[in-house]
């Protein structure tokens, strides 16, 4: 061989073995969706080829790809289809969803397609059918007679039920970019978490979705932490659900206890609300306070005995709204309102819910990241927290549309409360 010529390089590139077609289609460009499938492909060892292109030519127009997916394997073009879908990336070729009968009382088939909290739709019998009740992390049950699906946990599951199992016949509509022109804090992709947003416009933005919502478009729930007792914020927060801003409340036996032992003793957790230093004896307080309202038999006992006369819980029942009192293993007492069956608790927050359009979730970084869980991306949700790492992790975790908020909770309420006054 002469000494110019070289022997060619060995490429070690795996070359696919096994190739699926997918069609991506609607704003797909603008909203980020093409290159956020490509990306992944090329992550997770596939390859791609583009087959058909057809870009919207204004701003309104739909984009239309199919895209040729390569995997070395079944098992990994599997893995590679199962991520893209999140993105609004369907198979070209649809067939009918495949169903399996449950046959073991809450466990799901092998095989159960695991939702999103995206729009899904299955299809049986060549019909699309919407999948009600968008849920992260359930599968999804189907009933021929009425011929509805619904997203189911696996708790809830019966012998027969007929679940979805693979990722044929189950397409995404994933959320796009709003086409209205008008931007604002809750657009598409714009969950960014700062410490130095200006907080005062997006606290702004947050009243006018409260008060849209109070106004008959949608429904406000509040997920709230006893920090909001402990700041001081206590009636800040009475004075949204007195005044019709909030529709459900979600907490824990920490944040009713501390509410009502302020009422009772002008402490939370045995510190003055007065001048902030320990009162001799108040550490017993909020154990006093439980104990009270259990003699009383509840919350709304309480307050129609005159016992309870303000405060956040007393708020709830003369307004009155839904509140949710989900128990933990540290609680003491608990009080009488508290669900401390963990499953009977997501029930009952499942149904409360449903027509909710705006969740505001205040220093409570397990209460909000299991909220989190049962609502589906329509939702917008603002997370507030002196602490981004409860921020994060709840857009970590499948809450993507999370707008978070990094400051304190009392001067985030106070100005929420004066904007909503205006």
């Amino acid at each position: 061989m002469a000494d110019n010529q070289k022997t060619p390089a060995k490429s070690n590139a795996v070359v696919p073995q096994i190739w699926e077609k997918v069609t991506l289609e609607g704003h797909i460009i603008d909203s980020l969706l093409l290159p956020k499938v490509l990306d992944l492909i090329l992550a997770m060892g596939g390859s791609f080829e583009f087959e058909e292109v057809e870009i919207g030519k204004k701003q309104q127009d739909d984009s239309h790809v199919v895209i040729k997916v390569g995997a070395a394997d079944a098992r990994l073009l599997s893995e590679i289809l199962q991520q893209i879908a999140q993105h609004g990336a369907r198979l070209s070729d649809q067939t009918d969803c495949e169903l399996e009968a449950v046959d073991k009382g809450g466990v799901l088939p092998e095989r159960f397609y695991a939702t999103t909290n995206l729009g899904t739709e299955i299809r049986v019998d060549g019909e699309w059918i919407p999948v009600t009740r968008q849920e992260m992390d359930c599968g999804i049950r189907y009933d021929r007679a009425s011929k509805s699906a619904v997203c189911i946990p696996m708790a809830d599951v019966e012998v027969g039920n007929l679940i979805v199992v693979g990722h044929q016949g189950v397409r995404i509509q994933p959320e796009q970019r709003p086409r209205d022109g008008n931007p604002d804090v809750f657009q598409f992709m714009n969950s960014t978490v700062s410490s130095e947003k200006p907080k005062h416009v997006t606290v702004k933005e947050i009243a006018q979705a409260m008060r849209e919502a109070s106004q008959g478009t949608g429904k406000v729930l509040v997920v709230a932490g006893p920090a909001v007792v402990h700041t001081g914020s206590r009636e800040h927060l009475s004075y949204l659900i007195r005044e019709g801003f909030v529709d459900v409340l979600f907490a824990g036996n920490a944040l009713a206890t501390h509410d009502i032992e302020q009422s009772f003793f002008n402490t939370s957790l045995g510190i003055s609300m007065e001048h902030g230093g320990s009162i001799e004896e108040g550490h017993e307080h909020h154990l006093r306070t439980i104990n009270r309202i259990r003699r009383a038999g509840s919350i709304q006992a309480a307050v129609e005995s005159g016992l309870l006369t303000d405060g956040i819980m007393y708020e709830c029942v003369k307004r009155p709204i839904p509140f949710l009192l989900a128990g933990s293993i540290r609680d003491d007492g608990p009080l009488p309102d508290v669900v401390t069956d963990v499953l009977d608790a997501q029930r009952k927050m499942r149904e409360l819910v449903q027509g909710v359009s705006f969740a505001l979730m205040i220093a409570t970084t397990l209460h909000s990241i299991a909220v989190g869980n049962l609502l589906p991306a329509t939702t917008k949700v603002v997370c507030v927290d002196i602490n981004p790492a409860t921020v994060t992790k709840l857009a970590d975790r499948g809450t993507f549309q999370t707008v978070g908020l990094v400051t304190d909770v009392e001067p985030f309420l106070r100005i929420l409360r004066q904007e909503l006054e205006e």
